[in-house]
């Protein structure tokens, strides 16, 4: 839960000589980097945590964002300590709608993962943090060739190095809601070219092979947020949220 008073700390505070640059990229990064927080930062949005600065210092740059009470869900994707399925839901459905928001101002996350989405039990508040990787989709300078975002969550398009859009951001979300469901990962592998392999080309194991109560209906939806194909996925964050809905609902 953020608090009334901002109390900014660093989210992180990457160096312009990280290995992820060549020397010549250095300053069209750098003259990218404070519009994209700048934008970023504009995000008012219930379940984005605000970010309050971005700076640089001796050759380091960093954002500063609002306090946080909770914890990331991280720690739910245990299959000893998962979330009752309402809950997981309903976190998803919340997630996917402010993910949807962003995606409207041509912002896609490019790195969602459990540990990227923070929950305050008590006041059942979700906040969606490290929009630090995002990328700003109508910009004529991005990169399509670099890989960004945590490998076993990257949607294919991503990992081909293709232009991406709010679809991808969704395959990321279906993951999370996989994982976060059964404690397991859709896609695993003990290599780096196993798992990408496995991300582009196979289908996930249905997700009620490895737990047998989870809906019908909720296995489906999960199904087609990780298609491979973006144009037969939900088409929006705001329609795969709006698929939870009717579930919970139901």
């Amino acid at each position: 839960m953020e608090l009334t008073a901002p109390t900014p700390v660093t989210l992180k505070a990457p160096s312009w000589s990280s290995p992820e640059f060549e020397e010549d990229e250095l300053d069209e990064v750098r003259e990218r980097f404070f519009p994209e927080a700048e934008t970023v930062g504009r995000l008012n949005h219930p379940n984005i945590v605000t970010i309050y600065d971005a700076g640089e210092e001796h050759d380091l740059v960093y954002i500063a964002v609002g306090f946080l009470n909770g914890h990331d869900l991280a720690r739910y994707c245990k299959p000893d300590n998962l979330m009752d399925m309402r809950t997981v839901i309903s976190i998803d459905a919340r997630s996917a709608k402010s993910f949807d928001f962003a995606n409207q101002k041509n912002i896609v996350h490019c790195d969602i993962k459990p540990a990227n989405i923070m929950f305050e039990p008590e006041s059942n508040t979700v906040k969606i943090t490290d929009f630090g990787i995002a990328r700003i989709t109508d910009s004529s300078k991005t990169k399509t060739d670099m890989v960004l975002g945590t490998p076993s969550y990257v949607s294919p398009e991503q990992l081909a190095g293709k232009k991406v859009d709010g679809r991808s951001d969704l395959f990321s979300l279906g993951v999370r809601l996989y994982q976060m469901l059964s404690g397991s990962l859709p896609f695993k592998a003990d290599s780096m070219t196993s798992l990408m392999f496995k991300i582009t080309n196979e289908e996930a194991a249905d997700v009620r092979t490895i737990r047998a109560d989870i809906p019908e209906a909720l296995a489906a939806v999960i199904n087609k947020s990780l298609l491979k194909d973006v144009e037969l996925r939900y088409q929006s964050d705001a329609e795969f949220a709006d698929a939870l809905k009717v579930l919970l609902k139901a």
